[in-house]
């Protein structure tokens, strides 16, 4: 009893020992181990920057149109007959008037002989009727003739003056119908796929006609716009001098194709979509607009003069609004709050918040914080024109 008594304090003042010598041990190595820092802590972050410009930007309204003929005639034949020639070539341009084909015109040139013939029978007559209405008329002065005779004479001439006048209506008629055998391109444009072959038999009541003439020099393009922007094109309309310019884009390379005039606004909106159709017509010499294409178009609303500008990828979007990361004269960035007017072609019109010439990041931004030094990266790519393409912002005007 004595024995286990005297050992079991000292083994519990050993434990106790080892315990403080390892916390003890752990306690110096945390206390003299450095700090990690990150290396380059106030190294200056690398972005690309560009100055705030002053231009003249055209003020657009931008949209998505389709390319139509300025006309489109489906010639028709407007007489039944066997069709004798076809006098165009398809895909050919014609002039108005121009032969293009070429109707049997026998039958109808017989009923017009035919005609012609009926009036000289009853001008031969009327002569004859003439002169003895005279005889008549002698005969009743002498008391040889009756009142009634003389009656029935005039009323067999006044007959046969209308006869003759019916024979006249006739052979107009005849000559018109004998003109449709001829037919001829109502309109100046480029012909498309012959319908009707020569050799068959055509009627006046058929649905197809022989050939379609579309005008695609001028053409138009038809496109819409959101309705809420018809009275600004109302105001723009009523004060430019020259109308309203349209600039027709390629819809995959945004290259310009055509400029030409704005010449209708529908009298209405579209309530479905809220969209209201304009028509544009543009001079097309070298036929770089199409029938059927679709393309991109910038309705000029007029300048948008002396605005300071910076490239689009300079705004940044937070709770309180727009905002700029500002570069000052040592090199440091600060949150600078802008207000935008409008974003076009990868351009922002800045009306608030900035003066000509200042700094402001375009790229890199994600790293930057409120004080933060800078250095300039990769030179900032210059946006394109405002009218150059088609723009990032469609209906973005104000």
């Amino acid at each position: 009893m004595t024995t286990q008594s005297a050992v079991k304090p000292s083994t519990l003042i050993i434990g106790i020992a080892i315990l403080a010598l390892l916390g003890y041990g752990g306690w110096k190595m945390f206390h003299s181990s450095a700090p990690v820092q990150p290396a380059n802590l106030n190294a200056p972050v690398s972005v690309t920057t560009a100055k705030v410009q002053q231009q003249d930007l055209p003020l657009y309204l931008s949209g998505v149109g389709t390319v139509t003929a300025n006309a489109s005639v489906t010639v028709k034949v407007r007489t039944d007959g066997q069709l004798d020639k076809v006098a165009f070539v398809e895909g050919q341009d014609v002039t108005s008037g121009q032969l293009l084909a070429q109707i049997d015109p026998r039958a109808l040139q017989a009923q017009l002989a035919q005609t012609q013939a009926q009036k000289t029978k009853d001008q031969a007559q009327l002569i004859n009727a003439r002169l003895d209405l005279q005889r008549y008329t002698t005969l009743q002065q002498q008391d040889a003739a009756t009142q009634q005779q003389l009656d029935t004479q005039k009323a067999l001439v006044a007959q046969l003056e209308a006869a003759i006048k019916t024979d006249d209506a006739q052979i107009n008629y005849a000559n018109v119908q004998l003109s449709y055998t001829t037919i001829n391109a109502p309109i100046s444009g480029r012909t498309g796929v012959r319908l009707v072959d020569p050799g068959n038999i055509v009627h006046a009541a058929d649905a197809t006609g022989l050939v379609v003439i579309n005008q695609i020099d001028p053409i138009t393009v038809l496109f819409t716009l959101p309705g809420e922007a018809v009275p600004a094109i109302n105001h723009s309309q009523s004060s430019a001098k020259n109308g309203l310019k349209a600039i027709a884009y390629a819809r995959d390379t945004a290259q310009p194709l055509a400029t030409g005039d704005l010449i209708l606004v529908n009298n209405q909106i579209d309530t479905s979509s809220g969209t209201v159709q304009l028509k544009a017509r543009f001079a097309n010499p070298q036929h770089a607009l199409w029938p059927g294409q679709y393309v991109n178009v910038n309705l000029i609303m007029g300048d948008h003069g002396n605005v300071l500008t910076v490239p689009a990828a300079a705004i940044q979007r937070g709770q309180d609004g727009t905002y700029v990361y500002l570069v000052s004269a040592d090199n440091t960035a600060s949150m600078q709050p802008v207000v935008v007017a409008r974003i076009q072609d990868g351009i922002a019109v800045v009306s608030n918040g900035l003066t000509l010439d200042q700094r402001v990041v375009v790229d890199g931004q994600y790293k930057l914080k409120p004080g933060a030094r800078v250095v300039e990266g990769k030179p900032a790519t210059a946006p394109a024109s405002a009218a150059g393409t088609a723009g990032a912002d469609k209906g973005a005007a104000k």
